[in-house]
C-alpha cells in the first residue's frame, strides 16, 4: 500500500513539475503584425559579390520589409533562384553544335518572381565515351 501512494505521490509531483514548465515558456507573438495582403516581393540580393547570404525588400501600401535569403554560389542560370523548373532529360548530342539541351517547365515561382513558363538549357558534350556494358565483350564469348 505505502508503494502506490509512494507512486501517486512521485506522480503529481512529475505532473506539477509539467505544468509549472509549461507556464514559463514565452507566448510566441505572432510576429507579422501586418494587415497587408499584397505583398510584392524583389529579388535575393546577396551582401557581397554575386551569391551567398542576403535580403530581399517587400513592399505593400506604404510598408516595407527586409527578409533574410540565399543565393548558392553555384546557382549562375539565367532565369533565377526564385523560379523553380521540372527538367527532362538531357537531349541527343548536336554533331554540328558540340551542346546538348534540355528544357524545362516551370514549376513554382517563389515570391511573385517573374518567370518564363519554359526554358531551355544547353551544356558541351562530353568528351568521355561511355562504355555501355561493364562485362566482356559479345565477341569475346562466342
Amino acid at each position: 500500500m505505502q508503494v502506490r501512494g509512494l507512486l501517486l505521490l512521485l506522480a503529481l509531483i512529475l505532473l506539477a513539475a509539467t505544468a509549472e514548465a509549461g507556464k514559463n515558456k514565452k507566448e510566441k507573438v505572432k510576429k507579422d503584425s501586418s494587415e497587408c495582403d499584397d505583398w510584392r516581393w524583389g529579388p535575393c540580393v546577396p551582401n557581397s559579390k554575386d551569391c551567398g547570404l542576403g535580403y530581399r525588400e517587400g513592399t505593400c501600401k506604404d510598408e516595407t520589409k527586409k527578409l533574410k535569403c540565399k543565393i548558392p554560389c553555384n546557382w549562375k542560370k539565367k532565369f533565377g533562384a526564385d523560379c523553380k523548373y521540372k527538367f527532362e532529360s538531357w537531349g541527343g548530342c548536336s554533331a554540328q553544335t558540340g551542346v546538348k539541351t534540355r528544357s524545362g517547365i516551370l514549376k513554382k515561382a517563389l515570391y511573385n518572381a517573374q518567370c518564363e513558363e519554359i526554358v531551355y538549357v544547353t551544356k558541351p558534350c562530353s568528351s568521355k565515351m561511355k562504355s555501355k556494358s561493364k562485362g566482356q565483350s559479345p565477341l569475346l564469348l562466342s
